[in-house]
């Protein structure tokens, strides 16, 4: 029993294709999801269809493996049966013998849950087609005002959180705003637009070295980011983003902005709470699992916890982790169905981070060795076109960044009102 269809589940699910074991996938969507690129889904690079692939379609030629649509609610380790809310209100109990929990996570807003009705976060589809709506919903907003007072914070563009994630995100709304929109729009210049980088570190991409984080500042500053260091968003409302500096907690900052982005943090889903209590185990600080070295949990030899959800040696939340521990975890499974004992440890190989700033411009750093510019951006796109699941979506995605190089035009700007509540609701 596989729980979640992300890169760790998926991975442990393919690694048991040749294996004597049946194989169930449990996930509450129907398809994959590539997050490293939700980014330019959210702003108009990549459509949906683009970054995301159909399980079934995947598992299609895997023949021992099945999947079930609905939403892990709680186990019982004792039985050994997984409880799975259904789309129609229904719950079934399914059996198991090995559990694989590969659910990810959500976005944190660090006990302030009330800003996420103001500030979407950057972990699922809904959270990205939120922050399109958002986005070109402020120019269309913007361009009906007849006051540039009034267009002010429409045009305004918010970013907790100077991560991967926060740059990436700060610099593609700046491209958007100053080639895809450009002559677009009659009233307003899209490329006024000013773009907040508000992170509490003392340099943006903390994860990676300081030269890198020194070049990704430079391409940041030559797009018009304005990126402030050393300040923490304390609240988010409509129409205000408020920042208070580390280093003088009374010095408060309201910025008028119509259009907030969080990309500060994550946190366990809150499967992982009914996890560990049926285990018997303690999560730490930010509800992750914690694991042994084979990944499997402490007591349960038949329950293991992969990518971003377990806690062991501090490895990073990064895909990487979740596809070698998938792939672990599937080949012990395989190994102990073939009637093995022995349980080989997880050994994480760090191949590097990427991120991406602007075009022709990406930092890409693994072990010593540090690549920026033009070299890193195509690095950059190497290694996301090799991920990317699927030769169909890779395929796309080359025409879409190579239209996109050669029109300076984003068409993947639809938007639609459903309910924006649910829209934004994280996993739950």
């Amino acid at each position: 029993m596989i729980v979640g269809s992300g890169f760790g589940g998926l991975h442990a699910a393919r690694r048991l294709k040749k294996a004597d074991v049946r194989v169930t996938v449990v996930d509450r969507g129907t398809s994959h999801l590539f997050q490293p690129l939700l980014y330019q889904c959210a702003t108009g690079l990549l459509s949906e269809g683009a970054i995301s692939s159909p399980i079934r379609h995947l598992l299609r030629r895997q023949r021992n493996a099945q999947v079930v649509l609905g939403e892990a609610q709680g186990i019982d380790p004792t039985s050994r049966t997984l409880a799975v809310d259904r789309p129609d209100g229904s719950t079934m109990s399914i059996d198991y013998d090995h559990l694989v929990v590969a659910a990810g996570m959500r976005t944190a807003y660090h006990g302030r849950d009330d800003i996420a009705r103001h500030a979407p976060g950057m972990k699922t589809l809904d959270d990205a087609l939120a922050i399109r709506r958002k986005i070109i919903g402020a120019f269309e907003m913007a361009e009906s005002l007849p006051d540039a007072a009034q267009r002010r914070p429409w045009l305004t563009f918010a970013v907790a959180g100077g991560g991967p994630t926060g740059v990436e995100l700060a610099g593609q709304i700046r491209e958007l705003a100053t080639l895809a929109l450009h002559h677009e729009f009659r009233t307003i210049d899209p490329g006024e637009a000013r773009v907040l980088l508000l992170h509490g570190g003392d340099r943006v991409l903390p994860s990676f070295s300081k030269v890198l984080s020194r070049r990704a500042q430079k391409i940041l500053d030559e797009l018009g980011v304005e990126t402030h260091l050393g300040v923490h968003v304390t609240d988010v409302t409509g129409d205000e983003v408020e920042t208070t500096a580390k280093a003088e907690p009374h010095e408060v900052i309201r910025y008028p902005a119509r259009t907030v982005l969080w990309t500060t943090g994550v946190e366990a889903v809150p499967f992982a709470k009914a996890l560990a209590g049926a285990l018997g185990v303690e999560q730490d600080h930010g509800g992750r699992i914690p694991v042994e070295a084979d990944l499997s949990v402490a007591g349960h030899p038949n329950i293991w916890v992969v990518g971003d959800m377990s806690s062991r040696d501090d490895l990073p939340g990064v895909a990487e982790v979740a596809m070698q521990g998938g792939r672990h975890v599937g080949a012990v499974i395989a190994h102990l169905a073939a009637g093995g004992t022995d349980r080989t440890p997880f050994r994480y190989r760090d191949l590097g981070n990427a991120a991406y700033i602007a075009r022709r411009h990406a930092v890409v750093q693994s072990g010593k060795m540090n690549l920026s510019g033009y070299v890193g951006w195509v690095a950059w796109g190497v290694i996301h076109i090799a991920f990317l699941a699927g030769i169909r979506n890779r395929m796309g995605t080359v025409v879409n960044w190579g239209a996109t190089l050669l029109t300076d035009s984003r068409r993947e700007r639809a938007i639609t009102y459903g309910d924006p509540e649910t829209a934004r609701q994280p996993y739950r």
